[in-house]
Protein backbone atom coordinates (compact mmCIF):
# COMPACT_ATOMS: atom_id res chain seq x y z
CA UNK A 1 0.00 0.00 0.00
CA UNK A 2 2.37 2.70 -1.22
CA UNK A 3 1.16 6.26 -1.60
CA UNK A 4 3.20 8.97 -3.28
CA UNK A 5 3.16 12.42 -1.70
CA UNK A 6 5.18 15.62 -1.80
CA UNK A 7 6.73 17.65 0.98
CA UNK A 8 8.92 20.74 1.00
CA UNK A 9 12.33 20.50 2.61
CA UNK A 10 12.16 22.56 5.85
CA UNK A 11 15.73 23.76 5.23
CA UNK A 12 15.96 24.72 1.54
CA UNK A 13 12.27 24.68 0.53
CA UNK A 14 12.74 22.31 -2.43
CA UNK A 15 9.83 19.95 -3.14
CA UNK A 16 10.58 16.28 -2.47
CA UNK A 17 8.52 13.30 -3.61
CA UNK A 18 8.09 10.50 -1.06
CA UNK A 19 6.67 7.00 -1.21
CA UNK A 20 4.89 6.14 2.03
CA UNK A 21 4.11 2.54 2.96
CA UNK A 22 0.67 2.94 4.57
CA UNK A 23 0.58 -0.71 5.67
CA UNK A 24 3.14 0.21 8.37
CA UNK A 25 0.77 2.62 10.16
CA UNK A 26 2.07 5.85 11.71
CA UNK A 27 5.79 6.31 11.15
CA UNK A 28 8.66 8.60 12.01
CA UNK A 29 11.80 8.49 9.88
CA UNK A 30 14.80 10.61 8.93
CA UNK A 31 15.77 11.13 5.28
CA UNK A 32 18.38 13.41 3.79
CA UNK A 33 17.16 16.10 1.40
CA UNK A 34 18.38 15.19 -2.10
CA UNK A 35 19.14 18.88 -2.76
CA UNK A 36 20.79 20.28 0.38
CA UNK A 37 21.65 16.92 2.04
CA UNK A 38 20.36 17.99 5.47
CA UNK A 39 18.43 15.46 7.60
CA UNK A 40 14.64 15.84 7.51
CA UNK A 41 12.47 14.23 10.17
CA UNK A 42 9.39 12.92 8.40
CA UNK A 43 6.26 12.01 10.37
CA UNK A 44 3.33 10.21 8.77
CA UNK A 45 -0.13 9.43 10.07
CA UNK A 46 -2.34 6.75 8.53
CA UNK A 47 -6.11 6.27 8.85
CA UNK A 48 -7.33 2.93 10.26
CA UNK A 49 -8.49 2.03 6.72
CA UNK A 50 -4.86 2.30 5.52
CA UNK A 51 -5.12 5.61 3.66
CA UNK A 52 -2.54 8.35 4.22
CA UNK A 53 -3.84 11.01 6.60
CA UNK A 54 -0.90 13.42 6.85
CA UNK A 55 2.82 13.86 6.24
CA UNK A 56 4.92 16.51 7.93
CA UNK A 57 8.58 17.47 7.58
CA UNK A 58 10.66 18.90 10.43
CA UNK A 59 14.21 20.02 11.09
CA UNK A 60 16.28 18.38 13.82
CA UNK A 61 15.63 21.51 15.90
CA UNK A 62 11.81 21.11 15.92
Amino acid sequence: MLETTRIDCPYCGEPIELNVDCSMGAQQDVEDCPVCCRPIEIRTEVNPDGSLLSVSAHTNDD
